[in-house]
């Protein structure tokens, strides 16, 4: 894992590793095993919080010093604003200066409500992340069309209006080679990052000629993270598994001893 991060970054662009207290569930003791992979790779962490107002999420944040902190399912205003107030009552401004939050567009209703969204985000977070799977079926549209010209107009118009107010803009969601035409067409407007489920890359990584390399690399740590993560908890599972069998089979003799008497 630790190799294919350091050729992610050396190589293809990356830039940071993602993990999510949210739909993903991770657990803390396999996010600090991340965040060591992650600090040796010298690569960048983010952490997507449980919703706008996880507050144990986001002191847990700033315990682990993460890099971006994203808030999911950000649909209105006052959900912003729910957002900011848990940020400025968890981080000071120190740690507010070298973190990055940001909030995720991944609904028909975030969109209707971008503009007077990111005028309020403006100067209180860094930027926006589209998620395009959760827009996608939100629209009511199959996972399949992902790719498709409304998503990838739907994710313009959100770089156009990051670009207009200088907010970082972030691109997730199924992310793979049949994405990079619809990613160059967003790079042209506004694109700071561009996400898998579990890499981050830079924005100018989807300019480069390699970058399918990039992200099958991405798609290799996944794969080993996962598999990893599997074999880590197998063993938690079988550790007691010899003094289990042994109890087991004292009670019966027990019990059997019982009968005979």
């Amino acid at each position: 894992m630790l190799e294919l991060l350091r050729r992610g970054r050396g190589d293809h662009g990356v830039v940071a590793v993602k993990a999510e207290f949210e739909a993903e569930g991770a657990r803390p003791d396999e996010f600090l095993r991340l965040l060591e992979i992650a600090r040796k790779a010298d690569l960048k962490v983010a952490l997507k919080i449980g919703g706008c107002e996880a507050v144990s999420d986001l002191l847990a944040s700033r315990l682990y010093g993460v890099d971006y902190v994203i808030a999911p399912m950000v649909e209105t205003p006052y959900a912003l604003s729910k957002f900011i107030e848990a940020k400025d009552k968890t981080y000071n401004a120190e740690d507010q200066s070298e973190t990055s939050f940001l909030f995720n567009l991944e609904t028909e209703t975030t969109l209707r409500n971008l503009d007077v969204m990111a005028r309020d985000a403006k100067g209180h977070l860094d930027g926006i992340v589209f998620g395009r799977v959760d827009f996608t079926l939100s629209c009511g549209l199959p996972r399949g069309d992902i790719d498709t010209r409304g998503v990838t107009d739907a994710a313009l118009q959100v770089a156009q209006v990051a670009r207009d107010l200088d907010l970082e803009l972030v691109v997730g969601g199924s992310v793979s080679t049949g994405s990079l035409p619809a990613l160059r067409e967003i790079r042209a407007v506004r694109l700071d990052r561009f996400e898998t489920r579990k890499v981050i890359f830079d924005g100018e990584a989807v300019t480069r000629p390699n970058v399918a390399v990039g992200i099958e690399t991405a798609v290799l740590f996944e794969l080993a993270w996962l598999k990893n993560k599997r074999d880590y908890y197998g063993l938690i599972a079988e550790e007691d598994a010899a003094r289990i069998t042994m109890i087991e089979r004292r009670l019966a003799s027990n019990d059997r001893e019982r009968i005979a008497g």
